[in-house]
């Protein structure tokens, strides 16, 4: 039996690894709730991938570098709406220091939507929280929910962790249009993945996926540019291998590859700092 024989999996096992760290006396964040939504299922997944418990340090880092932009835009920028698309089982309503007035909109899928509220009943989000069914691989249904939440008076952030690895290209090109023309949205926070990693990716992880079920697909080779056309620049580019080094979660024998990145070419550095990354985009 493959370990992920669903999309919806990939959220039991980051959430392993956002309990993982919760553990830690040195945590950078904590999820009170993530050991409770992942569930025998999520352990079970990450015990049986290759080096599981080993990578959890790239979600680890993920969730941090997330956290902390998310909070800036709220705080510093304006925004009083987050679209959190394909949200599994992100808990950030529950535990960011959120404002009350804060309109948050979880979309997901019916099963993994369902499997969340039930196992947060009795908890109070910090913000106004409201949780929408959507299959977003459906190009009306999407393009409809994007009508219905259309407001103008809002300043609204588009939130993808975790998402965007999974389209093809043309899939990931409608999204950003139709957050572009259709929601309207100001900006949009995702992860981005090069070429290199998304090889290393397959040759690592896709044995325990079934196939169809969640394969990685997206990592254009002109990383965020990818998206100009389609109405978005960057903003803001966080560099995985910066940001664990700075919050002190780097995968093991980093600084030996930061040793070989000093004879490296300006070129080749910045491709390794552009190796994996978050990125904001701002709409044009």
């Amino acid at each position: 039996m493959s370990t992920i024989e669903h999309v919806s999996d990939t959220a039991r096992w980051v959430a392993v690894y956002r309990a993982m760290e919760t553990a830690r006396p040195d945590a950078i964040f904590r999820d009170p709730y993530a050991e409770r939504l992942a569930g025998a299922r999520g352990a079970a997944i990450v015990d049986r991938m290759h080096r599981g418990r080993q990578m959890a340090w790239a979600m680890i880092v993920r969730t941090a570098v997330f956290d902390e932009i998310v909070l800036d835009r709220v705080r510093e920028h304006g925004v009083d709406r987050v679209v959190n698309l394909a949200a599994g089982l992100d808990t950030r309503p529950w535990r960011l220091p959120l404002p009350p007035t804060l309109a948050w909109i979880d979309v997901d899928l019916p099963e993994i939507t369902a499997y969340k509220r039930d196992a947060m009943r009795g908890e109070r989000p910090a913000c106004r929280y409201e949780a929408v069914v959507a299959d977003l691989a459906d190009d009306a249904v999407r393009r409809g929910l994007f009508e219905r939440l259309r407001d103008p008076s809002t300043t609204t952030l588009v939130v993808s962790e975790g998402l965007l690895i999974y389209l093809t290209a043309d899939a990931a090109a409608a999204l950003a249009r139709d957050l572009h023309d259709v929601l309207g949205a100001r900006w949009w926070l995702f992860d981005i993945a090069s070429p290199e990693l998304l090889r290393m990716m397959k040759r690592q992880w896709e044995r325990s996926v079934q196939p169809g079920a969640a394969s990685f697909q997206f990592a254009p080779a002109e990383g965020t540019a990818f998206f100009a056309p389609h109405g978005w620049r960057e903003a803001e580019f966080r560099s995985t291998v910066e940001e664990a080094r700075r919050r002190r979660r780097e995968m093991r024998m980093m600084w030996f590859w930061r040793l070989l990145g000093t004879f490296a070419s300006a070129e080749k550095r910045e491709r390794w700092r552009r190796f994996s990354g978050y990125a904001l985009l701002e709409r044009t």
